[in-house]
């Protein structure tokens, strides 16, 4: 057994906001890694779905605010943080996706809940709503997009261009890519993520996002060409304007990964939606001004009762 399989194998472990560590087993016998915490009691339940290639730096914040409100659960994608390899490696799209969000669900409950999704987590939040419609109570969406993200990073169809030579390579030299890609210096990464102006330069604390630039490169590199093809090829837009419950979308003023034309696109076609956008704010906007995003949740969650 994995070190870190006994340290989540069960409600044992408990945490700070009396959190505890277990796994769920996914539709195809994944084992899925999440963490929760029901130290606030109540009948709303908080599930925090990352984006691509995160095991919850986004949620460092939010976590804590929340907890103090009502039960909430975060999870690891396969391949993902302490989450197992993918039983099947092409169950890594964004329906199968949705379908392991519900999964961890049931086994912290199985409570109505409010989806919170950042980046990718956006569309696997939305396709949540749409497989279990009668159990989501609202959605969270944080500077993400309804689909198809491979046609709009950075506001052009650049990854559309790249990912099937990415992929040609990836499948041609595995071992070589592995390894190049596991060598990728997080503090270079910082440093030319602020440079390129990929988040707030001011207000992002390197203790904040240095977390996801070391997990990003323990993710199989394969695995993430694979989820990024199927984000690629997601879309919620035909069923936006059917999402029956409050929605509140938050946007990134200059996020240049998924720009906030998209969420503006995307609160539009929602009937029940609110957007918020983040003066300055990057795609990591929740983690840069995490008091002004908070200030948001709670106004939204007292909406629905959460108080």
């Amino acid at each position: 057994m994995h070190e870190n399989d006994r340290e989540a194998e069960g409600p044992r472990s408990v945490l700070p906001h009396g959190e505890r560590r277990a796994f769920a087993n996914g539709p195809d016998g994944t084992r899925l890694f999440y963490r929760h915490t029901d130290a606030t009691p109540g009948p709303l339940h908080a599930v925090l779905s990352d984006g691509i290639l995160c095991d919850g730096f986004i949620w460092k914040y939010l976590w804590g605010q929340l907890a103090g409100l009502m039960p909430v659960t975060h999870w690891h994608y396969p391949g993902h943080g302490r989450s197992a390899r993918p039983a099947d490696d092409d169950r890594v799209d964004i329906p199968s996706l949705a379908q392991d969000l519900h999964a961890v669900a049931r086994a912290t409950g199985d409570a109505p809940r409010v989806l919170f999704g950042h980046s990718m987590g956006v569309q696997v939040s939305l396709e949540g709503y749409n497989l279990e419609r009668e159990k989501v109570r609202g959605l969270v969406l944080f500077c993400g997009s309804f689909g198809k993200v491979t046609q709009s990073f950075r506001g052009v169809p650049i990854l559309d261009v790249l990912l099937p030579k990415l992929t040609e390579i990836a499948n041609k030299s595995p071992d070589l890519v592995r390894a190049l890609w596991s060598r990728i210096p997080p503090d270079m990464a910082m440093k030319m993520a602020r440079k390129a102006g990929d988040v707030d330069a001011e207000k992002i604390r390197d203790e904040d996002m240095l977390p996801y630039l070391q997990h990003m490169t323990h993710v199989d590199f394969p695995l993430f060409l694979r989820m990024l093809r199927g984000a690629g090829d997601h879309t919620a837009e035909d069923y936006l304007a059917e999402i029956d419950v409050p929605v509140l979308v938050v946007a990134g003023e200059r996020d240049t990964f998924t720009p906030a034309s998209l969420s503006e696109h995307m609160a539009a076609k929602m009937p029940k939606a609110k957007l918020v956008v983040v003066p300055q704010g990057s795609h990591a906007a929740p983690i840069e001004q995490p008091e002004l995003v908070f200030e948001h949740v709670r106004a939204f969650l007292g909406d629905l009762g959460v108080t």
